[in-house]
């Protein structure tokens, strides 16, 4: 569509005012394929309505409705065309370029696996900014972002207060290696808020946090092996990255070329939801932890029964284990104390991440006071880090949990995302596909199979293929969601009731054409 037209339509409302690098979208009644056709292609620099509006005479009005009139006849024949191609006026042209150079100088073209789109087919796109809920890519391309760079960007992209208060860290220095009063305030505010965390120790990723935590609960207990769930991720490390033998727990093989035996010979596999299979193992085995997260988003959104949670209490207290949460992706997220808050079931040691740096690399491990004191310079378990609670993450977290902390921000959440999801589940059955999924908060997941999905087993019933065209076709759309059919979706603050209206109106037409 060319400009002319573009002005035509959104002066006439027969369209959506969403252009190309608009910092507040929002979205009209009606909005079709012509209006999104014209927001993928319009140029960026384009002429908008508002300011077309501004510059324009009262006497060159009366032309310019003439103008606009024709200009919506003439292209008629256009924008039936457009209708047609829209999926063409969808260019990813300067994102492939840069990604194919990528791919000669970084393995696979990423610095993170799942970036590159293998799961979903087709070249990821590459993003250029951020902000609120929305993020372009190096094209023009505007989304809806419902990855919120994986979790973090609970409050916003791009939060004004908290660049704010990162630049004028800056000028005070960006690393000190040294002890910063910021790191008080924001321990403070974790301990305040996490029900099992007396102490906390900062570090620099989840990876990071989950590989103390597991050198902390062997040196507590004196005992070697840990208890991990099928489908639950903790971080690169080689300990965990171990596979169950056919959903049945059994003691763990390497999941990655380079992880020696030795290294997961202490990991065992039980299965989520499943009470008996903990048990079995606890009884065959002196355990020094059960490790879960305590809502899957690893293996798509699973959630847990409360009695499976309170189950996994009793039985660490029983065996004289540690039960530990990791909290890395539901820490600040389903509710301001966590999952643990959330379920009521309180465990020994806390692994964050995500929210607490508020966008910045940040990870942290936390418990009851006894254990934490294991860590050293306090005790003799060693653990440390260069960056290690430097005063730009700790400032951006210190910021974002005094957000989330005002009233309404987790009302907010659970009424955008069930919206969210909800709508999605009802469009995809309506149109006849096999769907289920759920959220709590501010975390939501979808799978393409009847389920339910208790575990990660029934998860992988899931038709991956049709997954993965849904995906690129609300990417096409203008809707950006985690691309693997394995990882949860994400809402912030900023998404706000358009959003989810725009977002529902693409799945139904996209169900449509599955």
């Amino acid at each position: 569509m060319v400009k002319t037209e573009a002005v035509a339509l959104v002066a006439l409302g027969a369209g959506a005012c969403w252009a190309a690098g608009g910092s507040q979208p929002s979205f009209a009644v009606g909005q079709g394929r012509a209006a999104l056709a014209q927001r993928h292609v319009q140029p960026q620099g384009a002429v908008s309505a508002s300011e077309a509006s501004a510059s324009s005479s009262p006497a060159t009005s009366a032309v310019a409705s003439v103008a606009v009139l024709a200009a919506v006849t003439a292209g008629a024949g256009r924008r039936r065309a457009a209708k047609k191609t829209q999926r063409g006026a969808f260019s990813t042209a300067k994102s492939d370029e840069i990604f194919n150079e990528a791919k000669g100088l970084m393995p696979g073209g990423v610095s993170s696996p799942v970036r590159a789109f293998k799961s979903v087919g087709g070249n990821p796109v590459v993003f250029d900014r951020v902000k609120g809920a929305y993020a372009w890519d190096v094209d023009g391309n505007k989304y809806i972002d419902y990855v919120g760079t994986w979790g973090p960007a609970i409050i916003g992209h791009a939060d004004d207060t908290v660049l704010e208060a990162l630049n004028k860290q800056m000028q005070k220095g960006t690393s000190f290696g040294a002890p910063c009063a910021l790191e008080n305030e924001l321990a403070k505010m974790v301990i305040d808020a996490v029900p099992s965390v007396e102490m906390v120790r900062f570090c620099n990723s989840g990876t990071e946090a989950c590989m103390g935590m597991i050198r902390l609960v062997r040196a507590y207990t004196k005992r070697d092996r840990v208890i991990k769930f099928e489908g639950c991720y903790h971080g690169h490390a080689d300990a965990f990255l171990v596979q169950a033998g056919s959903g049945v727990a059994t003691l763990g093989l390497p999941d990655s070329p380079g992880v020696p035996k030795g290294a997961t010979a202490g990991t065992l596999c039980a299965t989520y939801n499943d009470l008996a299979s903990v048990e079995e193992l606890l009884k065959e085995n002196e355990v020094a932890a059960i490790i879960l997260e305590p809502v899957v988003g690893n293996s798509g959104f699973i959630a847990p029964t409360k009695e499976f949670l309170q189950g996994l209490r009793d039985l660490s207290t029983k065996h004289g284990c540690l039960l530990v949460f990791d909290e890395v992706m539901t820490g600040f997220r389903i509710s301001y104390g966590g999952a643990q808050e959330y379920f009521g079931v309180t465990p020994d040691i806390t692994t964050m991440g995500k929210v607490i740096g508020g966008g910045l690399p940040v990870g942290a491990y936390g418990g009851r006071k006894d254990i934490m004191e294991m860590v050293a310079p306090a005790g003799p378990m060693y653990q440390a880090g260069t960056l290690s609670g430097n005063p730009l993450a700790m400032t951006a977290g210190i910021e974002t949990l005094k957000r989330l902390k005002q009233p309404g921000s987790y009302e907010h959440l659970e009424k955008v995302t069930s919206r969210l999801i909800d709508g999605i589940l009802e469009a995809g059955k309506a149109a006849g596909h096999d769907v289920c999924g759920g959220h709590i908060s501010g975390m939501f997941g979808l799978f393409f199979c009847k389920g339910p999905v208790t575990a990660f087993h029934e998860a992988t019933a899931s038709d991956t293929k049709k997954f993965g065209r849904w995906h690129r076709m609300m990417l096409e759309r203008g809707v950006y969601l985690a691309p693997s059919q394995y990882e949860a979706g994400f809402t912030g603050l900023c998404h706000t009731e358009e959003d989810v209206d725009y977002t529902l109106k693409m799945a139904k037409e996209v169900f449509a054409l599955l």
